[in-house]
């Protein structure tokens, strides 16, 4: 008998950067559980098709219902990787947003984030191995004029990341944050930013793929965190000298609805 897989939870997994680090996964051996607010029938059959046995939870991970039906399924099994992936965007201006709507992308992009790593995080410790994946981005950096809920969300995440990377340098534990910038999936169409620069210019764009195989290969080296793409990294380098104002106002010219005007293509999945 071949030993058995290492078990790895993805969550996003239905597209995307998530989509990308499950198929990263079933690559490099490990069995999957994933779980993404939309259907991911689809995706399973291309995780199963590289080797992998899949298991998958169709839930809202904004909240701790979803996120303990998540936890349910992995039914007392060893936890060897968590690619906490799974989070939301949103456009316009903040007094223009519904506030239903601005909770929705903290519960997701935070309280989901770190409910899911305190129940998983435990056994890790325990066990003294496993490794853990934060998707957090370059917009963490940057005051985001017209995104301020979502890159906050993401600041704070970034900033958890390390916090927990250094809490846990001394238990066999690592933690990675994966930081993107602008990538080629539907977050832009979900965050409703198609008639931004930022949302519709793909040649800014970076493939997914190359994302997570990025962030994946990080994780897997136990590194602190990765940003993807040599113009993202200079985005980061350029947040940490720059005054905030003229960070926000750059981020404006690129998030500001009709900013789209003159743009090349379209986002596309």
């Amino acid at each position: 008998m071949p030993p058995p897989r290492s078990l790895a939870i993805v969550t996003g997994a239905s597209s995307g950067i998530g989509y990308n680090l499950a198929v990263c996964c079933a690559q490099n051996g490990f069995d999957l559980l994933v779980a993404a607010d939309q259907p991911l029938d689809e995706a399973a059959g291309d995780f199963r098709a590289l080797g992998a046995q899949v298991d998958c939870v169709q839930a809202e991970l904004a909240g701790r219902e979803g996120v303990d039906q998540l936890c349910a399924a992995i039914r007392g099994r060893p936890v060897e990787a968590l690619l906490a992936n799974a989070g939301h965007g949103l456009g316009r201006s903040f007094l223009e947003q519904e506030f239903n709507d601005i909770q929705h992308v903290i519960d997701t992009n935070i309280t989901g984030t770190l409910y899911l790593i305190r129940q998983v995080a435990p056994g890790m410790v325990s066990r003294r191995r496993g490794r853990i994946l934060v998707t957090g981005s370059i917009a963490g950096f940057m005051p985001g004029a017209f995104q301020a809920v979502y890159n906050g969300s993401k600041a704070f995440v970034d900033s958890f990341a390390a916090a927990l990377r250094n809490e846990l340098k001394s238990t066999g534990v690592t933690v990675t944050c994966l930081m993107p910038g602008p990538t080629d999936t539907d977050f832009f169409m979900r965050a409703d930013m198609l008639d931004t620069q930022v949302g519709t210019d793909e040649s800014a764009m970076s493939d997914p793929a190359d994302v997570a195989r990025a962030g994946f290969s990080a994780m897997m080296r136990g590194e602190a965190d990765v940003v993807a793409g040599f113009k993202n990294k200079l985005q980061v380098a350029m947040a940490k000298v720059m005054p905030s104002d003229a960070m926000a106002e750059m981020h404006r010219k690129l998030a500001q609805p009709g900013t789209a005007e003159g743009a090349q293509g379209s986002n596309q999945e």
